[in-house]
């Protein structure tokens, strides 16, 4: 017999069409300033590119939308108030609520009246006082949402507005309020109110994934934010500590001090350091407005949530 013919050969699975190699390569479109000015007046026929700050602000977008695996908790803290530390919570929250598509909350853990929800919505008449005691009927995101206002995109929880009974505000209480939250949010920020013994404040280490520490360029704001740091390595927070975002607030400072050398100090102790600069906007006290901030304010608080995400899939270790 003659010999059967070879089988012809079947074709191999075809390999995938991908998007990168049809299209052709173009420069990206800048968005600001004289470079959009000329692509736009040109048609795009001359397209000098974006430039090396929009290129920077574009790299902290994509760190800020960094993929979160579940529930994170970030605490804002400082040893003492008059740093700032409600108004970096409330721009750190409004950051990453504004440039991220889950779902982000506050909560003012202040055990005296604290001032985060008429910073953000003004409106502080329901508080979580009434969260806890109706706990135990909030099971859907509308039964929580009827205890928040509105800030842009990120939801508000207010602090209890007595002083006389804010300190009813316990560590078990802020845990469960917490844990709720976790169910309905994906990014938990803390204001943590002023000092460090109030019981709450050790639930918020307890649930915290990280934290951010609040201070100044001068010789207390500084001496603040270092004393915090210690406080957390000696009560069993080294690796908080030592994962820690400083954010220095500089609406004071003077020619005297030597603002690099803090800055390089705590470089040298946490994970990053974004220093906030003057902004009358916020100089006023009163509700912040995004719109209103100077773009150097807008940046370094995208900075700051670039660096809170940064640590998004960080699993820490004491």
């Amino acid at each position: 017999m003659p010999p059967r013919p070879a089988e012809p050969e079947q074709p191999g699975e075809p390999e995938e069409l991908l998007e990168d190699e049809v299209l052709r390569p173009q420069t990206d479109r800048p968005r600001s300033g004289w470079r959009r000015a000329l692509h736009d007046v040109t048609g795009g026929r001359i397209n000098p590119g974006p430039g090396a700050a929009e290129e920077l602000r574009t790299g902290l977008l994509h760190r800020v939308r960094g993929p979160l695996p579940g529930a994170h908790r970030v605490a804002v803290m400082s040893v003492k108030g008059g740093v700032g530390k409600t108004t970096v919570a409330a721009g750190l929250g409004l950051t990453l609520s504004e440039h991220r598509g889950d779902r982000a909350v506050v909560l003012d853990a202040n055990p005296d009246a604290g001032t985060l929800a008429d910073r953000l919505t003004g409106d502080s008449r329901v508080t979580v006082r009434e969260l806890l005691d109706d706990l135990d009927e909030v099971a859907t995101w509308t039964d929580v949402s009827r205890y928040t206002s509105l800030a842009g995109r990120l939801q508000v929880l207010a602090s209890e507005q007595d002083p006389a009974s804010g300190d009813a505000f316990r560590r078990d209480e802020y845990e469960r309020v917490c844990d709720l939250l976790g169910r309905f949010f994906n990014i938990i920020v803390t204001d943590s109110g002023t000092g460090l013994v109030h019981s709450a404040m050790a639930g918020t280490l307890a649930r915290a994934d990280s934290v951010v520490v609040v201070g100044a360029p001068t010789v207390d704001g500084a001496g603040r934010a270092a004393k915090t740091l210690d406080w957390l390595v000696a009560h069993g927070h080294k690796g908080l500590a030592r994962d820690a975002v400083v954010v220095l607030t500089c609406d004071r400072r003077s020619p005297e001090v030597d603002a690099g050398r803090i800055g390089d100090y705590f470089r040298g102790r946490t994970r990053g350091v974004v220093e906030v600069p003057p902004d009358p906007h916020l100089a006023t006290g009163g509700r912040i407005d995004p719109a209103r901030l100077r773009p150097a304010t807008a940046d370094a608080f995208l900075e700051l949530g670039a660096l809170v995400a940064d640590g998004f899939d960080v699993r820490r270790s004491a």
